[in-house]
């Protein structure tokens, strides 16, 4: 089907965060006596709400979880950040699809903030009809969650989206909103997972991605 509006993750999609994200969780964990320089690791905290993953992954109690994810704020609100780089194609994508007529919206799980400073730094924040991300007090956290918050505030039907994504926590939540997924292989998830999940097609670039959508 032909579709009227592209949504886009963040993490692993339109940016490569990790050297930001794992630095601020070593940051956090080192705050509870956690020495944790094992990288592959900690690239597990990048697409879930980070929450979560202390609680999944260090057996943190909701409020130590809770005290790790104002930790990892302190580093990161001033200096992770910034600690990123938009992957290849991304702003040639975002460039064609607009000029194509299509709707720009952004769909992550990072704190909504955060994500628009990304992308004024960047200079992408113009592309953007709207950004959703999650809040800061957790109200808004999981991916199926933000996806909602877009669906309320743009008034459009499930069907008349699209979001590109790069982990099952994309493809899920999509599928829970009721929106197809695209998935990408370049970020944090991997090709299997993406498929396995219900992606409806798996690329390796951003432009194999506009090509499909200007396709349908």
């Amino acid at each position: 089907m032909a579709w009227k509006m592209i949504l886009f993750d963040m993490d692993g999609t339109l940016s490569n965060t990790e050297e930001g994200v794992t630095r601020c969780v070593q940051y956090a964990l080192e705050s509870f006596g956690i020495h944790e320089p094992d990288r592959t690791v900690l690239r597990r905290f990048i697409g879930p709400p980070l929450h979560d993953s202390f609680t999944k992954y260090y057996g943190m109690s909701e409020k130590d979880a809770w005290d790790a994810l104002l930790k990892y704020r302190e580093r990161y609100d001033p200096i992770g950040v910034f600690e990123c780089e938009i992957y290849e194609g991304v702003e040639e994508t975002l460039r064609r699809l607009k000029a194509a007529g299509y709707y720009i919206g952004l769909a992550s799980s990072k704190p909504e903030t955060m994500c628009r400073r990304i992308l004024e730094h960047f200079g992408l924040i113009s592309y953007f009809d709207e950004v959703v991300g999650a809040t800061l007090d957790k109200s808004i956290c999981s991916k199926v969650q933000v996806l909602r918050e877009w669906l309320r505030r743009s008034g459009a039907e499930p069907g008349q989206a699209v979001l590109v994504g790069d982990t099952r926590f994309d493809v899920l939540g999509a599928a829970e909103a009721g929106i197809a997924c695209i998935g990408v292989t370049y970020g944090f998830g991997t090709r299997e997972e993406l498929e396995q999940g219900g992606a409806i097609a798996v690329f390796d670039s951003m432009k194999e991605v506009a090509d499909y959508i200007e396709g349908q």
